[in-house]
């Protein structure tokens, strides 16, 4: 935190501070073509297949490309942390730090969910947000956050001096343990850092610190994907619930949340081709 100021300012300072902010990752030729289809496609979905992720616990589900996918709120307000992985190919995984480079602190409809270098290409589009009313709140809250890492027993030993098992990071190690019959270590290396869905989230206006507020989520509320490869996503319902006061205990109230998979009819899909990994050649200047 930059609260305090150890050094004298320089004779030069009116040349070197407020100069005009320029924006790292211009998008404006980046704007998704197939946009347009996916709305007319989501407009014929039909659900496949759900998954119910209990309280405090994770699961895992798979999306084949061209299906969308939609996490719901489904008994009361609920944070869930999303981790995914291109299905075959479980070194790819999405790269929300890269994401929020491209599209800032929270996501939402038309904003994409990229993968980790090398691969560094689109998992997953957003595709409608029963939340995207709330916007940015007087505080800079917004829902949906690429910020937070996801809560963890580490930082809960260092801050508290207890060990608590069911914070999401350990809930998403669990849960990949269970479906791909790994190592714990290993499976634990593979987890990530996670879209925060329906967590509202911001950073204070004064020492810009991390904060969290109760999510504006309800039941029917849900968070729709269009799967641009095959997936496989880990889906954890926090331990704080609505993420209104704390995480990583068992004093807040939490409820499912519910993972459903959608097919549409193809006939939207034929000009749609999986996204491809980076071309890039990798030399990285030593060839």
């Amino acid at each position: 935190m930059k609260t305090k100021n150890f050094t004298d300012k320089p004779r030069d300072i009116t040349d070197r501070i407020n100069k005009k902010p320029k924006i790292c990752y211009s998008i404006e030729d980046f704007k998704d073509k197939n946009f347009d289809l996916l709305q007319e496609a989501r407009q014929s979905l039909q659900k496949i297949d759900e998954v119910i992720i209990p309280p405090r616990d994770a699961k895992t589900f798979k999306v084949k490309f061209g299906n969308f996918f939609r996490i719901e709120s489904v008994e009361g307000p609920q944070v869930g942390d999303l981790n995914l992985f291109q299905l075959d190919n479980l070194d790819e995984k999405f790269y929300s730090g890269k994401s929020r480079a491209l599209y800032g602190t929270h996501l939402s409809v038309g904003d994409k969910m990229f993968s980790s270098f090398p691969y560094l290409r689109s998992l997953a589009t957003i595709t409608w947000d029963t939340l995207d009313w709330y916007g940015y709140d007087a505080d800079g809250g917004s829902v949906h956050d690429v910020i937070g890492t996801r809560c963890d027993p580490y930082t809960s030993k260092l801050l508290s001096g207890n060990d608590y098992h069911y914070c999401c990071h350990s809930n998403l190690t669990r849960a990949l343990v269970n479906e791909k019959n790994i190592d714990l270590k290993d499976a634990e290396k593979l987890v990530h850092d996670v879209l925060n869905v329906f967590m509202l989230t911001g950073f204070t206006n004064d020492t810009k610190q991390y904060f969290m507020k109760a999510s504006p989520v309800r039941e029917g509320d849900y968070l729709e994907f269009f799967a641009e490869t095959d997936l496989l996503g880990v889906l954890s319902a926090c331990p704080g619930g609505d993420c209104g006061s704390e995480h990583s205990s068992d004093n807040a109230k939490c409820y499912p949340l519910k993972v459903s998979i959608w097919s549409t009819d193809t006939k939207y899909l034929d000009k749609i081709k999986p996204s491809i990994t980076s071309t890039y050649n990798r030399n990285h200047g030593l060839k």
